[in-house]
């Protein structure tokens, strides 16, 4: 899944952040894009149609380390939310190395992150994926709103398998760059796991 570029001695990890539109995926990857280190990212590209716009963009963390002598090239990408998106969806997921599922915390959401959820395991099985084997966090967005449900309901509906997950405000970039560092030890470790050592 991940690919290596033996000129730049850089190994690719594509993670897609994945939900319910509106529910802060571009907001997520626009706050660690103006926080990242310029010299250390690519262009931020935007695809945009009427309704949904998806978003990418590659950074080169300078903490992470090394595996074997490569430094780890981290692509983001954010995923259209909307239900008749699902072909772009799918082919985004192609290749994927993690996921980050971003949650919507307000009540009159639920249906619609319980919806994407599933949508997320339907797409990742049709390409050979198995979400319960990916590296995989959950980020319940919109903490502060008056309408968020609790911590404990969320979890519950959207994370029976208890994976990492992060409470987060990502305007204000709370809990932005801990769901970001979780998922990419996780993708890490997989690579390391690989690569023996």
């Amino acid at each position: 899944m991940s690919f290596i570029n033996y000129s730049s001695r850089e190994i690719n990890c594509k993670i897609v952040y994945y939900g319910p539109g509106l529910c802060g995926k571009t907001t997520n990857l626009q706050y660690i894009y103006n926080k990242t280190n310029p010299e250390a990212k690519g262009k931020m590209i935007s695809l945009a149609t009427e309704t949904e716009r998806t978003l990418f963009f590659d950074f080169l963390p300078l903490s992470l380390g090394e595996i074997r002598g490569f430094k780890t090239r981290f692509h983001l990408y954010t995923v259209p939310g909307q239900v008749f998106y699902d072909a772009s969806r799918k082919l985004i997921l192609k290749g994927v190395d993690g996921v980050v599922y971003v949650g919507d915390s307000q009540m009159e959401r639920m249906e619609a992150n319980i919806e994407s959820l599933e949508n997320l395991g339907t797409n990742l099985d049709e390409q050979g994926y198995d979400l319960h084997k990916l590296p995989y966090v959950v980020q319940y967005n919109k903490r502060d709103l008056p309408n968020a449900i609790p911590m404990a309901e969320l979890e519950e509906a959207l994370n029976p398998t208890k994976v990492p997950s992060f409470e987060a405000v990502a305007p204000k970039g709370i809990g932005v760059f801990d769901t970001l560092k979780a998922v990419a030890k996780l993708v890490l470790t997989e690579l390391r796991k690989g690569s023996g050592g």
